[in-house]
This record gives C-alpha cells, sequence and structure tokens, in this order.
C-alpha cells in the first residue's frame, strides 16, 4: 500500500469542499487549485494549501492539465482527486498523473477509456450479457442525410434520443420524436458536444417513453473484487440533468434490486473496475432495464448512499486509491431507511430553467435532525456565467421515505436564501405533490406537471398580504432612522391620518400596491385596494416585523438589499422589489427586440438581415453555463438588423436581432 499524504483536489465548488471535509478527518493535506472568478470560493480557504490557475474560463484553468499537474508537483502533493465534471472522465489526465508519480483517486486509465466512449461501452455491456437499447453511431456530416434517417427508422426507432459519445451531464442530448426533426437535433447536439467535451460524436438511441432512471453504485478494488452499493432513482430531471435523487428507489424490490446488482457488478467487472463508479439503467413500465453508461468517478448524488448505508465513499476511495481491499462493511452492507437529495440551483424556473446569476447575500439551511448540506456557496459568493449554477445539495434522511420526504420538505421551506432567484419553491413543490409522494415518478414527472403551479406556494395568497406589508413597514421604519430632519417623529406618523403612504412591489412578475397609515401600536392598511382592517403592530425595526393581521400573528423578517427585499417568515419566503415612487420614463426600445434573458456567449447565429422567418424559428443560440440556449423568433416577420455575432458575449437586456412583423412592419412580440 502507498498512503496518500497530501491530496490535491482538481475540481471546485461543493465537491471540493466535500472531498477535503474527509481527507481532514483521515490526517491528508489538502491543496485547492481555483479560477480568477474563485478566488474568494469557500473550499480555497478550507484547503490547507491553494493555487491560482489564471484565467477564468474552464479551458484556462480546471481543465487544463498541465497546470494542473505542475500545481501538483510544486505542492508536494502525492495524489489526485477529480471529483466530478472537468477532468474526472478524462483518461488522458489519469495517464498525465501517473507520468508524474500522482495517485489518481480514480480507475484506470484503460477503464476510463473503455468508458469514455457511450457507443464502444454499450458494446462491450451487450457482450457481458448486459441488457442493452439499440443505437445508431453519427460521426461526421457524411453520415447526415436520408441515409441516417432509413438507418433512424429501421435500427433505432422513434422516438429517439440524440447523445454525444463523449461527456454526460445532459449536453450533447435531444429527443426526437419524428423524421422532420431529425436532422436539426443532431447538429445542434453535435455543436453542443464538441463545445464541452472536445468531440462532436454523437450516437441515436431508442428513447422509452417516460421511463425510471435508476442508477447503481459500484465499488472496485485492485484486488479485483467488485461489489454493488445499492441503487439510486434519478427520474425527477430537467433539461436532461438531474434534480431529485433518492436511495432505495421507491420502484425497485428485493428481486429487481438483485438483477440491478448483478447486472452492474457483472459490468464492472468486464472493465476491471477499481475505485467508485455509476452504472447507470433505464428502466420501463414492464421492470425491464437497459444500460445507459457507467460513470467512472464519483456522482453528484452519492450522499444519498452514503446516509443510508453509513459509508463514507470519498474515503473508501482514498483507501482503494492507497491499494486497500474492500472492507467488510462494504462487501456486506445494509440499507437502513431512506434518503432524498435535492439540487438547489440559481435559476429561472419558469422562464425555461434558464440559469442565472448574482450574487448571495445570505445562505442558511435550519438545522433539523436527519439533514445534511453539501454546499460550495457562502454569503457574499458571486453566482457567474463560467460554471455550473448549483448552489448546494440539501439531504435528508429518514427511516422510511415518507419521513425523509417530510424532513427535506421542511428543512427547504424555511431555508433563508437571499440572492438569485432559485428553484428552491419547485423543490418544496416536489416534495409535497401526491405523485411523488406515492412513489409515481419517471423522466417524464416535470413534462407532464405545470412547474409554474409546482413552484407556486400553497400559502401564495397570504404569503404575499402578509410580506408585502411587512416589507413596506420594514423600509419605512429605515427610512425614518436614517431621516435627519424631525428625526424623532415615529415611523410612518402622519398629521393628517387619512394621508396614507403608498409603495408598490414587483414580485413574480406581478405589482402588488400597499397603502398603509400607522398610528401608535395600529396599522391600517390595503392590498391592492382590498381593506386589511387594523393591524396590530407589536414590533417594528428595519429587519423585523411581529405584527397580528387578521386576528393572526407573525413574525416577519426582512431584509434590505438595494431596493429589494427579502422577506422570510412562517409563510415561506419572497423577493419583493420596490418600484421607484417617481419611476423615469421608460425606453421601451425598438419593436420587435429580441433581448438576452442570461448572461452569456453567442455560439451560433442561424439568420440574416432581410430573411423571412416563421413563429418559432431558431434566430440565434447563447451558450451559458455548460448548455446551448436558442433564441426563437416569437412571431413570423422579417429580420430587420442582427445585432450580434459568434464568439460575442452579452449580458442580460442586449439587444440580439429584430424581429418586424412582415404584414405591417410591426412587432406582435
Amino acid at each position: 500500500m502507498t498512503a496518500i499524504t497530501k491530496l490535491l483536489i482538481a475540481n471546485r465548488g461543493e465537491i471540493a469542499s466535500r472531498v477535503i471535509r474527509t481527507a481532514r478527518t483521515l490526517d491528508i493535506g489538502t491543496v485547492a487549485i481555483f479560477s480568477t472568478p474563485d478566488a474568494d470560493a469557500p473550499y480555497v480557504r478550507e484547503a490547507d494549501e491553494a493555487v491560482h490557475l489564471p484565467g477564468e474560463r474552464p479551458a484556462d484553468t480546471y481543465l487544463d492539465i498541465g497546470k494542473i499537474v505542475a500545481a501538483a508537483s510544486v505542492t508536494g502533493a502525492s495524489a489526485v482527486h477529480p471529483g466530478y465534471g472537468f477532468l474526472s472522465e478524462r483518461a488522458d489526465f489519469a495517464r498525465a498523473c501517473a507520468a508524474a508519480g500522482l495517485i489518481f483517486v480514480g480507475p484506470p486509465p484503460e477503464v476510463i477509456d473503455s468508458m469514455g466512449s457511450k457507443t464502444a461501452a454499450k458494446q462491450l455491456m451487450a457482450d457481458a450479457g448486459v441488457p442493452v437499447l439499440p443505437g445508431v453511431i453519427v460521426e461526421d456530416d457524411a453520415n447526415l442525410g436520408t441515409s441516417l434517417l432509413r438507418r433512424a427508422t429501421e435500427e433505432v426507432g422513434f422516438p429517439l434520443l440524440v447523445k454525444a459519445v463523449y461527456g454526460g451531464g445532459g449536453r450533447g442530448m435531444r429527443i426526437v420524436q419524428g423524421g422532420d426533426d431529425l436532422l436539426e437535433a443532431v447538429k445542434s447536439a453535435q455543436r453542443e458536444a464538441q463545445a464541452a467535451f472536445g468531440s462532436g460524436a454523437v450516437f441515436l438511441e431508442h428513447f422509452v417513453d417516460t421511463p425510471r432512471h435508476i442508477e447503481v453504485q459500484i465499488f472496485g478494488d485492485s484486488h479485483g473484487e467488485v461489489v454493488h452499493l445499492f441503487e439510486r432513482e434519478c427520474s425527477i430531471q430537467r433539461r436532461y440533468q438531474k434534480v431529485v435523487e433518492e436511495c432505495p428507489s421507491p420502484a425497485v424490490d428485493e428481486e429487481l434490486r438483485t438483477r440491478l446488482g448483478n447486472a452492474a457488478i457483472a459490468a464492472g467487472k468486464a472493465i476491471g473496475y477499481v475505485g467508485a463508479g455509476t452504472v447507470e439503467f433505464v428502466l420501463d413500465g414492464d421492470r425491464n432495464f437497459f444500460f445507459l453508461e457507467v460513470n467512472t468517478r464519483l456522482q453528484v448524488e452519492h450522499p444519498v448512499t452514503e446516509m443510508v448505508t453509513g459509508i463514507d465513499l470519498v474515503a473508501l476511495q482514498l483507501r482503494v486509491a492507497e491499494g486497500a481491499a474492500l472492507p467488510d462493511e462494504v462487501r456486506h452492507a445494509e440499507i437502513r431507511g431512506h434518503a432524498i437529495e435535492v439540487r438547489l440551483y440559481a435559476e429561472d424556473v419558469v422562464g425555461g430553467f434558464l440559469p442565472v446569476t448574482g450574487v448571495v447575500h445570505h445562505f442558511e439551511v435550519p438545522a433539523m435532525t436527519g439533514i445534511r448540506v453539501d454546499s460550495g456557496i457562502t454569503d457574499g459568493s458571486i453566482i457567474g456565467v463560467q460554471y455550473d449554477s448549483m448552489l448546494a445539495k440539501i439531504i435528508a434522511h429518514g427511516a422510511d421515505r415518507d419521513q425523509a420526504r417530510r424532513r427535506l420538505a421542511k428543512a427547504l421551506a424555511t431555508t433563508i436564501l437571499h440572492g438569485p432567484s432559485t428553484n428552491r419553491e419547485l423543490l418544496v413543490g416536489i416534495l409535497r405533490e401526491k405523485e411523488f409522494a406515492a412513489g409515481d415518478i419517471d423522466t417524464g414527472y416535470l413534462a407532464r406537471h405545470d412547474v409554474a403551479e409546482l413552484s407556486r406556494s400553497r400559502q401564495g395568497a397570504s404569503r404575499t398580504l402578509v410580506h408585502s406589508l411587512a416589507a413596506a413597514l420594514a423600509a419605512q421604519h429605515e427610512r425614518r432612522e436614517a431621516a435627519t430632519v424631525l428625526a424623532t417623529i415615529p415611523s410612518g406618523w402622519r398629521n393628517v391620518p387619512s394621508e396614507a403612504q403608498q409603495c408598490i412591489y414587483v414580485t413574480d412578475d406581478e405589482e402588488v400596491r400597499v397603502r398603509y397609515s400607522i398610528r401608535p401600536d395600529v396599522v391600517e392598511a390595503s392590498i391592492d385596494g382590498e381593506d386589511l382592517g387594523p393591524v396590530i403592530l407589536h414590533a417594528l425595526t428595519n429587519d423585523t416585523v411581529e405584527f397580528e393581521v387578521g386576528g393572526i400573528r407573525r413574525i416577519v423578517s426582512v431584509r434590505r438589499v438595494g431596493d429589494t427585499a427579502f422577506v422570510d417568515s412562517s409563510l415561506g419566503a419572497s423577493i419583493l422589489k420596490e418600484l421607484p415612487r417617481f419611476p423615469d420614463v421608460e425606453d421601451t426600445g425598438t419593436p420587435g427586440s429580441l433581448t438576452a434573458t442570461m448572461p452569456g456567449t453567442v455560439v451560433r447565429v442561424n439568420v440574416e438581415a432581410g430573411q423571412v422567418v416563421t413563429a418559432g424559428a431558431t434566430i440565434l443560440s447563447i451558450e451559458a453555463m455548460k448548455m446551448e440556449h436558442a433564441v426563437a423568433a416569437p412571431h413570423g416577420g422579417i429580420v430587420s438588423e442582427v445585432s450580434v455575432s459568434v464568439g460575442q458575449a452579452v449580458q442580460v437586456g442586449t439587444v440580439l436581432a429584430i424581429v418586424l412583423d412582415q404584414d405591417d412592419g410591426e412587432s406582435q412580440s
């Protein structure tokens, strides 16, 4: 055995923090690497040492093998943990580590190579007796055209998936329902795959309608033993990326678990697997499962397996990398209870799960029994465009699924999160929704449920009323405290009682008009013209309002950042943006303007000035946070102007193009 004395983590964010946490318990020194945007990230301070990799783009930092190996050398690290994403499934990185005398915490390069190509992996699995789906490889443009359509129809069948041969995370993946959409889907997937993984090779695979996504955690050692650590259910997905994971799956009984586990072990032994890996399957309604891929790394969702088995998978990775055999507690692991994990993203759910940027002003998950938080952010963290928009993973463990589900819903609902908009309300809605509660889920769950409805609080109306009034009163108190004239007069006092104050907030794209006047201990208020009756005021500060509205006494927390109020209470959380009392006349812009809804880089322009387009036609595409987002024409018309070019960085609100209505020259958007 070769002991690891100092470990370089070739990654960032929450997984870097996660690895550092375990390494510390094993008396292993840690080295972080960081790009320029990550200079103040929590994991950088948590590591014993840190090395700056100058640059902002992943290609210049976390994907630069030479820089990372040099950082390990200069710090005297003896091993490298790749985390997940970035270089974690790159055989050339594993080889570079070995050439530099570094232990690579992962499988051998040959194993990574064998699974790096999804098509080659499928053939290996078929030879090992693991069930696979039919597919067709599309390596270059020469494969495109009528012959591809014929092969797709005869050999694969519609609907089908276009998938990147290399990589994962939903990038380079498209669902195609029929032949008319095949060519464009293939070309789009090729571009995204090329940008994300350095190869535009894709393949077509039959799409199992509304399957469950089931994966099996495997672990192998260098002595030839491979075991499985049970399955995870990962069916709740958006944009082909997982958002809710759990262990065990509510659809898997002991008989099916045995079959899945045996298939996963067969897959691992077929490729000589060493370390932590995951074999992914789709499960149809008849309990048939088919191989998808092997992820030759630790998975984002590994905490749910840890919580039901009591095994620290990162510690096990490090022990296996040192040459140890799998211990008895791993070889004879058992499922204890149930665990569910959610991924908290900075994103606009209703707007199509578009990533958003901004500053995290305050983040706090309540301390509760059975709750674990894996996070890479802290107060003041900046969410930029360079990397994935995941803020944290919140995991709950319970004696059974229902207890875990309820604990997680409560923890999420009472989390304080002041900053960019997130998918928090959607996650709470999923956890409380009856189909999910019953375990009736599949990969089509978010397609058949209205995400806006799921994201709507069950106390939405009451919450808006109480929170908007609390925000108005706290803001008034803050202004009164800052006043230099008549500072001793109570907040909100008027010598003409009938003269009420007024403010307008915007929340969830709706305006809320608040009118109020304050007398000693009593507030008279109305919301959108509805009289609330006497509001008994018990306490009022800049950040706390305690009052009685409609006979119910509540304490409401208010945090103001500029013109935005972040409000929290037992009713939930609200983000209220106060409109200026005397707004400037707005520039409505040129009619027909298509503007960027997120910061990113233009990767494709499909049209030119003077071109006639139909409604829904793709005008251009923007890459943001590793995903390609199409900008479509809102109506048919003429492209009067294209304002950007390929490679150009754009910010929110940047005019991208102008599409005028063909009939009258005016936009109908």
